[in-house]
């Protein structure tokens, strides 16, 4: 097998036979052998019911059922666990990205490239969304001392030992792009124009950007940590300058009234550091108790033309 193309699916039942049609035209062209593996994270449109008359129809398509969702980069990670290619695409199903943009990624692999990034050029995205990638990644570089490029998305190629790389890599917290890059393989990136997403909506609401940025940080990174001391040793400073200040004013004008201003700052001011630094804390003990509970990163219901040995010989 030559080129995996992994999907994860949700969402986008609309896209799927556009998005094999124009797979299938570009592989075929491009190689011999080739797969496109559809990993359906229970997609609540039930994109299973497009996916399998697929795999009945055309052996170069695959699929694999999760039990429940769980997650594109858990998704993402069942496709990579049973690819079987030298080199493999990992894609967004709603046709953002474009399938054509394949054959630039492949050729500039076979150069010497492990990973090839794709940066969307002209992303087709909400200044909202912008906005928020933008300060998500500005707060991810400087704590995790990346220098990650927010218009680089999951669209990309990387070779079979890059793929296992990540795959060795059995964190709980997964992010496949940073995971590659912080693996190190010689890499490239190239600009492809994003198009409009062509089915469904984002399933990444504010409140799971907010959870997915506090996952990531704090997987990659212990700065947190040391921020919350930097920050608690400032505060108790500032406080203990508060103190000296309320002290000699008392004796000179007498005018502050006694105990209240000290029993307010005492509450609300060194009150709520503690509580967000118990919280910066409770995270990463969080992060410890879900690694130590090693429980399956994903369980499949059903797959379609794969099975066990895929996943064995992937291994190996």
């Amino acid at each position: 097998m030559e080129i995996s193309v992994v999907i994860p699916e949700y969402g986008c039942r609309e896209a799927v036979q556009e998005l094999y049609r124009r797979l299938s035209d570009v592989l075929s062209a491009l190689v011999q052998e080739y797969e496109i593996i559809f990993v359906e994270d229970r997609d609540p449109q039930n994109s299973w019911e497009d996916i399998r008359p697929l795999t009945e129809k055309d052996p170069h398509v695959k699929g694999i059922h999760f039990t429940r969702n769980f997650g594109q980069e858990r998704a993402i990670t069942a496709g990579l666990q049973y690819s079987t290619g030298n080199y493999v695409v990992v894609m967004d199903c709603d046709l953002q990205d474009r399938p054509e943009g394949i054959k630039e990624l492949y050729e500039l692999a076979l150069k010497g490239n492990d990973v090839v990034y794709v940066r969307r050029a002209e992303r087709k995205d909400s200044a909202v969304t912008k906005f928020l990638s933008g300060m998500f990644y500005k707060v991810y570089n400087l704590l995790a001392d990346d220098d990650y490029d927010p218009l680089i998305g999951n669209f990309s190629i990387a070779s079979r030992r890059a793929v296992n790389s990540v795959l060795a890599m059995n964190e709980t917290n997964r992010g496949y792009i940073m995971f590659l890059k912080w693996l190190g393989y010689p890499s490239a990136t190239i600009d492809i124009i994003a198009d409009e997403r062509a089915a469904g909506k984002s399933s990444y609401n504010l409140i799971k950007k907010i959870r997915y940025a506090i996952q990531e940080i704090t997987s990659q990174s212990n700065k947190p940590l040391w921020a919350a001391v930097y920050l608690g040793g400032f505060i108790a400073f500032v406080a203990f300058l508060v103190i000296v200040v309320l002290v000699v004013r008392h004796f000179i004008d007498g005018t502050i009234p006694e105990g209240w201003i000290s029993i307010m700052v005492g509450i609300y001011f060194m009150g709520g550091i503690v509580l967000s630094c118990l919280g910066i804390h409770g995270i990463y003990l969080g992060n410890v108790y879900n690694e130590v509970r090693s429980r399956p990163l994903y369980v499949i219901d059903e797959m379609k033309n794969l099975c066990e040995t895929d996943s064995e010989r992937t291994e190996e």
